[in-house]
């Protein structure tokens, strides 16, 4: 880590400084995840499992998924299952996973790569590590993230975007951090990553003992997630680490400050940032599927056992 980077960041774009007198957003909590295994049995950190849903919206929850080293024989994935109703959004750091659905998306995402996937009206999808790391192990480590739709667009044709992580915008903070924008905008550098719900994810890389001060959306929500390292959050420096999830409250501007000594797994301290503009729907979750009313999940689930989200296809089996 980190899988996208550049060796002098002082030829990247610098983003500018907050403007002078621009609130800086207070945290509110710091949340550790607690660690659970997801699919055929990949441990997984539930980075947002103790926040409340309010500070979320509109993020519905996130995954870490590894880091884990495997052996051979080991990497695992997920089987064939629906969705409706949001989006997911796959970063792979380090390793690699193919995903297919059953809307004709799919590719292979490793080392900074992003899949996009909308699910919308409906599809089943598959994640799994590739025949090649099965056989030799290696490492794993991403992120999997769910976004919800507003009710208007819940029920869009599904779509599949493939981010290549050449693609990603690469910055340079005025402290000296990397920041990498997967998608959404930051001081007018804009993202590869196309949303129907108005966010904005960013990778962080902030070097040992430097601060990162980035610019922030006002009417958007703000979250902070240590991927690896340790540091602080807000002017009040409020520790966490890897494994801990930080809420931030109202303002213009938010700061990230590194320890000055890292553990030996991460020489930085790598922060993914999130924030979008609240939806302020009911929001009904069961599952797979994220909608707006038990009625609609019980809609869905009909449609699926009835087979009109999709089937796997042929070839697959």
């Amino acid at each position: 880590m980190p899988a996208v980077t550049v060796e002098n960041p002082l030829i990247l774009p610098r983003i500018a400084a907050p403007a002078e007198g621009a609130a800086a957003r207070p945290v509110l909590t710091v949340a550790t995840a607690p660690e659970g295994f997801e699919g055929e049995g990949f441990p997984v950190r539930r980075a947002f499992a103790k926040i409340n849903q309010k500070f979320l919206d509109p993020f519905i929850m996130m995954d870490q998924m590894g880091e884990v080293d495997y052996a051979a024989g080991e990497p695992k994935g997920t089987p064939w299952h629906p969705h409706r109703g949001f989006e997911t959004v796959t970063y792979i750091i380090d390793g690699t996973f193919i995903h297919r659905d059953s809307h004709g998306g799919g590719g292979t995402i490793t080392d900074g790569d992003t899949q996009w996937m909308t699910a919308g009206s409906g599809l089943l999808h598959i994640e799994t590590p590739p025949e090649s790391l099965v056989t030799s192990g290696g490492i794993f480590h991403g992120l999997q993230l769910w976004v919800n739709l507003p009710a208007s667009d819940k029920m869009i044709t599904p779509k599949y975007q493939d981010i290549r992580g050449g693609s990603v915008k690469l910055l340079a903070s005025a402290d000296g951090g990397l920041v990498r924008i997967i998608a959404g905008d930051l001081d007018g550098h804009r993202g590869p990553g196309a949303t129907h719900t108005p966010i904005t994810m960013i990778h962080v890389s902030v070097n040992p003992g430097a601060q990162v001060t980035l610019p922030w959306r006002p009417d958007f929500n703000a979250l902070a997630y240590g991927l690896a390292g340790s540091g602080s959050a807000g002017e009040e420096r409020r520790p966490f680490r890897m494994g801990q999830a930080v809420v931030f409250g109202d303002g213009d501007s938010l700061t990230i400050r590194a320890d000055e000594k890292q553990d030996s797994r991460s020489a930085n301290f790598e922060v993914v940032l999130l924030g979008g503009l609240p939806i302020r729907e009911p929001l009904a979750w069961y599952g797979p599927f994220v909608m707006n009313s038990h009625r609609e999940l019980q809609q869905a689930m009909e449609d699926f056992q009835a087979g009109r989200l999709g089937t796997v296809p042929a070839d697959a089996n």
